[in-house]
């Protein structure tokens, strides 16, 4: 089980689990949805991503970008693009244009939202399957994706939370996606950071 820290936004949190001795595989950045209270500004995010990235991949989280969002991160060291409320054709031309490995966010209510992942099949590295929240903590019925046999990795996420039975979540994903979770009074806390990563290094020597 890999493991995804979204919505980081301060320098001291980025160094504490970039240097950790378990990493998440994955950490992700609010780019360009100012709704959301993780949102990175360019002059953050560019002083953020200054850090080492070590032995995780940096996230750039895109809602439906327009090429201007595209044009100022472009040279930034993200090694995954995760877009949200794009279609086919807007998420391949991405993909061509920029180089980089795709994340497709899908966003989950009913269980044929889920079947929209054959849409992205040869343009997604990673499925990714949220609630319909968005900037707010919003769960969906992780039960939905069970008896699917997906052709990529399948990242989950929607208000996952650290005291979750993360086997069960073992059963349906590759990668849990965790953020608010992680967060006490809005922002980050490093007490729940550490207890999140602990618990994915127990689960992976439990296999």
């Amino acid at each position: 089980m890999k493991s995804k820290i979204c919505g980081i936004s301060d320098i001291k949190t980025l160094k504490y689990i970039t240097s950790h001795s378990f990493p998440p595989k994955f950490i992700g950045f609010i780019v360009n949805y100012i709704k959301s209270k993780r949102y990175v500004s360019q002059k953050n995010l560019n002083e953020l991503l200054k850090i080492d990235k070590k032995n995780s991949f940096y996230v750039a989280v895109l809602v439906k970008p327009d090429k201007d969002d595209l044009e100022k991160i472009k040279d930034l060291p993200f090694d995954y693009y995760q877009l949200y409320d794009c279609n086919p054709s807007e998420a391949l031309s991405i993909k061509k244009l920029y180089k980089k490995k795709i994340i497709i966010a899908l966003s989950i209510e009913k269980a044929d939202d889920v079947k929209k992942y054959k849409l992205f099949e040869n343009i997604a590295d990673i499925y990714l399957f949220d609630s319909k929240g968005y900037e707010k903590s919003m769960s969906f019925k992780h039960t939905l994706l069970k008896n699917i046999k997906f052709d990529k990795e399948v990242m989950l996420a929607g208000d996952i939370k650290i005291n979750d039975n993360f086997e069960n979540f073992k059963k349906i994903a590759n990668i849990i996606d965790i953020s608010g979770g992680l967060e006490t009074a809005g922002l980050k806390d490093i007490s729940k950071i550490e207890h999140f990563l602990k618990k994915i290094k127990i689960l992976n020597n439990e296999t």
